[in-house]
C-alpha cells in the first residue's frame, strides 16, 4: 500500500442501517426474478465520472460495501450495490440453476443497461462476488472498464466438469464447501433469529464465552449446540448486526447456500469459455485494467492464490495484501481497503478523479 498517496479519505464514514444516502431500488431481470439494489449518487454536485458496480460475498448483502460507498460517493462516483440472488429484499429461488453464473451475470448486464443506458463501469467483488466479477468480464467485457476481487483471484474455466468433492481434493482448504452445499449448514441456521443472530455473529468473529470460534474450513459450522451461544462481533456493530438478521430473515440461508451447489451447472455453462482459450493456445487476457486485493489472515483464500496471476491480463495487474486482515477485510480494514480500491480508480480515471478529492 502506498504510503504517499494523494487521496485523503478522512473519518472512515459507514453506511447505517436505512440510511438516507443510499436509494432502495428494484429492478425485474426476466424469469419472475426481482433484484433489489442500492442506489447511491456523486456528492461532488458534480455529474457522476463513472458508475461503480459493487458485488458482495457469502454470507452478506449490499451492506457489505457500507464503508466503501461514501468514500466512492466522495470521489465522484455514483454507486450500484445490489443484494445478489438469495440474499436480502432480491428473490430467492429454490432451484439451485437458477443461481449458475451465466444467468446472474445476465441479471447484473440487465442491472446496467437500467441504469447506465448500456455504458460501461467500473465493477468490484468479494469472496463470491470476487469470483463473480471475473465471471462478468468474461461474459460482458463491453460493459467494463476496469475490474477489481477483493479475496479472490481469477480462475480460468475448466475443460472438464468437475464436482465439488474433485474440487474439494484439489484444494482442502474448501473443505467447508462441502457442508454448505449439504442441507445441513442452512438447517442448523435457520432454526431461529437466535441460531441466525449466532451464525452470523459467529461468521463476523465473534467467539463463545470460552472464546471458541463457530466455523473453520475444515468443516464449515463446528458445533451446532455453539450458535446460540456465539457472542457480539468485534467487527460489527449491533445496531448492524440487527439489520443483517433482519435482512437474512426475509429468505434463510437456502438461497445464500445454493451458491455452493452450482459447481456442475457453472461447469457445464463454462465449457465454451473453456474452449476458447484452448483454441487460442494460451491463457485468456483481460484488455481491462484490474486489481486483486488479499487479506493476510484469510484461511479460505490465502495470498498465495494470487501467484502466477499476471498472466491473465494485458496491462500490469495491481496487487496487494493488507496485513493482519481476515476474509472481511472491506469492513475489519475499511481505511486501507479504501486506500486500495481510490489508488486503482485513480490509475483508471486520471484526471477525473483527481478533480473530485
Amino acid at each position: 500500500m502506498a504510503a504517499d498517496s494523494k487521496i485523503n479519505q478522512g473519518k472512515i464514514d459507514g453506511l447505517k442501517p436505512e440510511d438516507p444516502r443510499v436509494e432502495h431500488k428494484f429492478i425485474d431481470v426476466g424469469g419472475g426474478i426481482t433484484y433489489h439494489y442500492l442506489l447511491a449518487n456523486s456528492t461532488t454536485g458534480e455529474p457522476p465520472v463513472a458508475t461503480i458496480v459493487l458485488i458482495h460475498g457469502w454470507p452478506d448483502f449490499s451492506y457489505g460495501w457500507r464503508y466503501q460507498v461514501p468514500f466512492l460517493q466522495s470521489l465522484g462516483l455514483r454507486v450500484v450495490v445490489p443484494d445478489m440472488l438469495g440474499y436480502g429484499r432480491t428473490s430467492a429461488p429454490d432451484d439451485h440453476a437458477e443461481y449458475s453464473f451465466k444467468k446472474m451475470c445476465g441479471h447484473i448486464a440487465t442491472l446496467i443497461q437500467s441504469v447506465t443506458g448500456g455504458a460501461p463501469i467500473i465493477l468490484g467483488g468479494h469472496d463470491w462476488g470476487g469470483y463473480f466479477v471475473w465471471r462478468m468480464t468474461r461474459y460482458y467485457p463491453d460493459l467494463i472498464t476496469a475490474v477489481f476481487s477483493m479475496c479472490v483471484p481469477y480462475e480460468p474455466p475448466s475443460p472438464k466438469v468437475l464436482t465439488l468433492e474433485q474440487i474439494v481434493e484439489r484444494a482442502p482448504n474448501f473443505q467447508y464447501q462441502l457442508q454448505l452445499a449439504s442441507p445441513v449448514a442452512e438447517t442448523l441456521v435457520n432454526r431461529s433469529p437466535a441460531t441466525l443472530r449466532g451464525f452470523l455473529n459467529g461468521l463476523y468473529g465473534g467467539r463463545t464465552p470460552e472464546n471458541e470460534i463457530l466455523f473453520n474450513t475444515d468443516v464449515g459450522i463446528r458445533d451446532a449446540d455453539m450458535l446460540e451461544r456465539i457472542q457480539q462481533s468485534p467487527m460489527v456493530s449491533p445496531a448492524m448486526m440487527d439489520y443483517y438478521v433482519q435482512e437474512f430473515s426475509r429468505s434463510g440461508m437456502h438461497g445464500p447456500c445454493n451458491w455452493y451447489r452450482t459447481r456442475l451447472v457453472n461447469g457445464e455453462e463454462e465449457l465454451p469459455l473453456a474452449e476458447e482459450d484452448a483454441r487460442a493456445g494460451k491463457p485468456r487476457q483481460f484488455a481491462q485494467p484490474a486489481m486483486i486485493v488479499m487479506a493476510e489472515l484469510d484461511a479460505a483464500l490465502p495470498p498465495r492464490l494470487m501467484q502466477n496471476q499476471d498472466q491473465y491480463f494485458e496491462k500490469p495487474l495491481k496487487k496487494a495484501v493488507v496485513k493482519g486482515a481476515s476474509h472481511w477485510v472491506m469492513v475489519q480494514c475499511p481505511s486501507e481497503s479504501n486506500q486500495l480500491i481510490g489508488e486503482f480508480l485513480q490509475g483508471v480515471l486520471g484526471d477525473k478523479i483527481k478533480a473530485s478529492l
